[in-house]
């Protein structure tokens, strides 16, 4: 694990009683990330502003609730996600077929290159964000949480209330739809 990354789970992770004091450094680091993760959610920019207010107001006034000792930026996110899902938007895209209904949907063979090697051949944002796109909503978001937001399998599971192994067949669905989609992008004469 990179400095980078010790230095920011050591900031996420309080050992300490929560105090409204101790919300603001905690919070305030991760408003870029809330705000992208909301708008992949919402894909609605004032939609994933207001989501994001409300969801610091409601972190706000659970802090004292927050335990000690565990994951601050899972917190949040939890409660981000939970926010999105009891709004009218998210209520509309939580009527979504599971993915583990179709186990054999995206069955397909891995060969070739990983979706990082194909991301870094790539070199463009705008095929990548368009193929995040067409991921479906459960796929993206936990290929979200994990790849850009560095959480861990735990903490995606406890963000998203289900169980770790859906958690990394989701994360490995992901990256395999993800490459389908962006090796077609490659193969396209542009």
């Amino acid at each position: 694990m990179g400095t980078r990354n010790r230095r920011s789970e050591a900031l996420h992770t309080m050992t300490f009683a929560p105090t409204r004091e101790t919300f603001e450094p905690l919070a305030l680091p991760l408003l870029p990330a809330l705000y992208n993760h909301a708008f992949w959610l919402a894909h609605n920019h004032a939609e994933a502003e207001d989501l994001v207010q409300e969801t610091l107001s409601k972190a706000l006034r659970a802090f004292d609730s927050f335990q000690p000792g565990t994951n601050f930026k899972a917190w949040v996110f939890r409660i981000l996600r939970n926010t999105f899902l009891t709004s009218r938007t998210g209520i509309a895209a939580s009527r979504t077929e599971y993915l583990e209904d179709h186990p054999t949907a995206f069955d397909t063979p891995d060969d070739g290159p990983t979706p990082e090697d194909t991301l870094i051949d790539l070199d463009d944002a705008a095929v990548l964000h368009a193929a995040l796109d067409q991921l479906q909503p459960p796929l993206r978001e936990v290929l979200l949480l994990c790849d850009v937001e560095d959480l861990k399998y735990k903490e995606i599971a406890l963000v998203l209330d289900i169980p770790i192994g859906t958690v990394m067949s989701r994360v490995s669905r992901a990256r395999q739809t993800l490459r389908q989609i962006l090796q077609s992008q490659i193969a396209r004469p542009q």
